[in-house]
């Protein structure tokens, strides 16, 4: 069954404006930290979209490390460092928990992956009486697979269900066929209890209908409709009048 407002594991994120001395530096320069709205998560999806350079990833990032996940992505278990990169705007963002708590959690980075999969496999050859971590991800070498490949076993393997889920960019990867497959994964997932933040640029993982869609631009955030963001506009009119649209572009 879907998620309703009395079971989802994190409702909402504010930012703690009393903290802020100022706004001219990274990240709280950002137009979505100047125009900061509270963020009221679906209980189901929530998607956080923009144009590059709006803030997304940094936000997504700063919920994920506020919850306690290492900046780079992985369980709350992962705890390792290749570059310190990430923002300090978890400082300044407060979220709020829902009554129950995930039996699952990942956050995943596809700027990133390559890194916890490399941490995986150095984990792995200390010795332990447990069972291999990338057992949980298929048995198989993620370093072993296509870039696609080894993102979907994340999806398909390691996601158990009951779980929160925080997804940066998933669709980096994959193909058109294997996001509407990701789609599905998304579907039976929640069935099983879970929640979904992911910040994306595509169109085809934003149409999951029960969700919401916040989008950032240089004027804030503001909840929209798949019809209405950029990303299913552009396309749209590409494919609708591609020839026009390739004789402005190249003629510009």
């Amino acid at each position: 069954m879907l998620l309703n407002q009395d079971t989802q594991y994190i409702r909402e994120a504010y930012l703690k404006k009393e903290q802020i001395v100022s706004y001219d530096e990274f990240p709280l320069n950002l137009p979505i930290i100047r125009n900061f709205q509270d963020v009221i998560f679906h209980p189901n999806v929530t998607y956080i979209i923009g144009e590059n350079g709006m803030g997304k990833s940094t936000l997504l990032e700063a919920i994920a490390i506020g919850l306690g996940f290492n900046p780079e992505g992985g369980t709350l278990n992962f705890n390792f460092s290749s570059y310190d990169s990430h923002s300090n705007l978890d400082k300044y963002i407060r979220v709020v928990k829902g009554v129950h708590k995930a039996k699952d959690h990942f956050f995943f980075r596809a700027e990133t992956f390559y890194n916890v999969a490399t941490n995986i496999e150095e984990l792995d050859k200390e010795p332990s009486s447990a069972p291999r971590i990338i057992d949980s991800f298929g048995g198989k070498s993620l370093h072993e697979q296509s870039h696609g490949e080894s993102f979907f076993a994340v999806f398909t393997e390691r996601f158990r269900g009951n779980g929160l889920y925080i997804l940066d960019e998933p669709e980096a990867a994959l193909s058109p066929l294997r996001q509407l497959s990701m789609l599905s994964r998304i579907n039976d997932l929640i069935k099983e209890g879970s929640q979904f933040i992911i910040s994306t640029h595509s169109p085809i993982l934003m149409a999951y209908p029960h969700s919401k869609i916040i989008q950032l631009t240089k004027e804030g955030m503001d909840e929209v409709k798949l019809e209405e963001t950029y990303h299913y506009s552009i396309m749209k009119q590409f494919f609708e009048d591609r020839d026009r649209l390739l004789h402005h572009l190249f003629n510009e």
